[in-house]
């Protein structure tokens, strides 16, 4: 065994030994390098999100015509260095009549409930925090904390702006998580397994040809799901002033921010692992190092995808946004999710490149479909707002004079 063929168990061998030859005993040397394994993972997804920072300052200002951080090292590299001294510095404030306790915790519960996400997700064959068997029931379940940070931020601020905004993200937030959920049991069908592992080594051929209208359902549920535009309704700045988070500031305030760009980046590795293979490519298995790459090279090409939409989209009102995915994205998720297990087991034993082909022909039907009914309906509503359209009548001939 070398550490390019397997290098978390390449370490935890040597550790082991290094501690064997200490005297400590195997259930502690286990607790111990399951805690340096926590915070390895913690520690190496923090570094990221710092460069995250940078890539997303950079995104949306060649996005919209500006230059972005070039002052502090190559390319302005070393700015997000400078923000998070200047957030570590900046003065705490906490209101006077606000819940200290649930005001403190909330920041703490947003950005731990992502970190918590990359437990279950795997970087390699055999590099990952944890094979959960029911690996998507962690995801569905750190979703709702997340939420939950999110009502006792605005909740324990004791100000009208913070509670409005709570409220606004906590109804959108659930709102689209129904048919992210929905969707979560597409792959979970096509593998037969909840496990995420499993699901990335079913992929012989990627998820996103078998579900592409999946893919779509999840990627816009995932941004309602970050408050990102279109859907950024719980930080719209000009109506609730910055959201839940308004009375908060240094420190506190960064970890929300934290929280949200490394929640985009773990919603690019989610997707990938779902609907893109993961860290399958070439030479993977062999030396799953390259896994890593492969799932980082696609998250940050979904977390492109995410700056993309929001820099480039308008906000869309409350009302359309809610009808949007109650009388959309959900009804059609739930059809999807019923063609999805009608076709796997119809299909059982069928070779793969058919199933492919078939499940991507049924998802092009029901796209069909769905133009057809959003083009009925939207007849219907301009005919309800303007009223029908006038029926020409053609005169009548003259008729001939018999006299």
């Amino acid at each position: 065994m070398t550490f390019l063929n397997d290098p978390i168990n390449f370490i935890a061998t040597w550790l082991t030994g290094l501690l064997s030859g200490w005297g400590l005993g195997d259930d502690l040397i286990k607790v111990i390098l399951t805690v340096m394994g926590i915070f390895a993972t913690a520690g190496f997804v923090l570094l990221i999100d710092i460069l995250l920072v940078w890539f997303e300052r950079k995104l949306v200002a060649r996005l919209q015509d500006r230059i972005g951080p070039n002052r502090l090292g190559p390319y302005g590299l070393i700015q997000p260095i400078a923000d998070v001294i200047k957030l570590l510095i900046k003065e705490d404030i906490t209101p006077t009549t606000a819940h200290r306790i649930v005001y403190n915790i909330a920041p703490i519960i947003a950005l731990a409930t992502v970190l918590l996400l990359w437990a279950v997700i795997p970087f390699g064959p055999r590099i990952l925090g944890t094979d959960l068997n029911v690996g998507i029931l962690f995801i569905v379940a750190m979703g709702a904390i997340g939420t939950l940070g999110i009502i006792m931020a605005g909740w324990a601020s004791n100000n009208k702006y913070a509670l409005l905004g709570a409220f606004r993200a906590v109804a959108q937030m659930i709102s689209f998580e129904i048919p992210m959920v929905l969707v979560l049991l597409v792959p979970v069908l096509l593998a037969r397994s909840m496990g995420i592992n499993t699901i990335v080594q079913s992929q012989e051929i990627w998820y996103i040809v078998f579900a592409p209208l999946g893919a779509l359902i999840f990627f816009l549920s995932a941004q309602a799901e970050l408050g990102r535009a279109p859907f950024d309704l719980p930080e719209a700045e000009s109506e609730i002033v910055a959201g839940f988070h308004t009375e908060y500031s240094g420190m506190k305030f960064g970890m929300f921010y934290a929280g949200e760009l490394l929640h985009a980046l773990t919603f690019g590795a989610i997707f990938s692992a779902l609907f893109l293979g993961g860290w399958r490519g070439p030479w993977a298995e062999t030396y799953p190092i390259l896994g890593v790459v492969y799932l980082f090279i696609k998250a940050f090409l979904l977390y492109f995808a995410f700056g993309w939409v929001k820099y480039s989209m308008p906000r869309l009102r409350v009302d359309q946004m809610l009808n949007f995915n109650w009388k959309m994205l959900t009804p059609l998720a739930l059809a999807l999710v019923i063609t999805t297990a009608i076709l796997s087991k119809l299909l059982e034993g069928v070779q793969i490149w058919l199933q492919a082909g078939i499940f991507f022909a049924a998802n092009v039907i029901l796209v069909l479909i769905t133009v057809q009914i959003l083009r009925t309906f939207a007849r219907g509503e301009r005919e309800r707002v303007s009223g029908p359209r006038p029926v020409a009548i053609s005169p009548e001939p003259p008729s001939a004079d018999i006299s």
